[in-house]
């Protein structure tokens, strides 16, 4: 069963339930536990231990490759579409190569160039007027084309953003809502918080997001000092 991903506190809660009698009805050998690390697992993408405060923190971000021209501004590329010879870029320009650096992007940044790229998609294309925003989420070629500059999605990595996607993009239109944004960072760690009473309850301490993360970001830091301590 493919558990949804709630971008609210209290669709959350409402809907636990109903959701756990689903999953008894597809997995008939599993058990509350089993449920519960699979909604650890959904949920702990979106989060991370702040060792400073001690505790879960929202972080819903991803990591995307931001594809650039490196000298358009300095040498003022401008590319025309009325076809005369005087408005082509000029011969002198020696390298038009693309340049490549990683950037950290918010999921909403992220949802709003996938639905960009799907209404892209659906404006050149009269066949799909039936069609809407999510029947494309997860088409490869519509998701990983690119226009010259711009993010490149990986579509091995956009896989694990699909629960999201699913939960936030509109069925159509053309921008994110902020609020349902906003209500899911603040939602995420009350959620997370529920799940891990939850699995502390059936006595699944090592399944808890908060002590898997803590795991992951104190392996971290010390990779990290012993990373500093070879340099020194």
């Amino acid at each position: 069963m493919e558990l949804p991903l709630y971008l609210s506190y209290k669709e959350f809660e409402n809907h636990y339930y109903d959701n756990l009698e689903k999953w008894f009805e597809q997995n008939h050998n599993a058990s509350e536990t089993d449920y519960l690390k699979a909604l650890a697992n959904l949920y702990s993408p979106y989060l991370y231990y702040n060792f400073a405060n001690d505790r879960l923190q929202p972080d819903a971000s991803v990591q995307i490759k931001d594809c650039f021209f490196p000298y358009q501004e300095t040498i003022g590329i401008s590319f025309c579409t009325t076809g005369s010879e005087d408005s082509k870029p000029a011969k002198n320009i020696k390298s038009l190569n693309h340049v490549f650096e990683w950037k950290t992007i918010t999921m909403m940044e992220y949802a709003q160039h996938i639905l960009d790229k799907i209404n892209g998609y659906l404006s050149k294309n009269k066949e799909t007027e039936h069609k809407n925003i999510l029947d494309f989420i997860n088409h490869c070629e519509i998701i990983t084309s690119r226009d010259g500059a711009g993010y490149c999605v990986n579509y091995s990595q956009h896989q694990a953003t699909l629960p999201f996607l699913k939960a936030y993009l509109p069925v159509y239109g053309r921008t994110v809502d902020i609020a349902v944004y906003r209500d899911f960072i603040f939602s995420i760690v009350q959620i997370a918080d529920c799940i891990d009473r939850r699995l502390k309850d059936v006595r699944a301490f090592e399944s808890m997001i908060c002590t898997k993360l803590k795991s992951e970001a104190r392996f971290t830091v010390q990779m990290s000092h012993q990373f500093l301590t070879m340099c020194n």
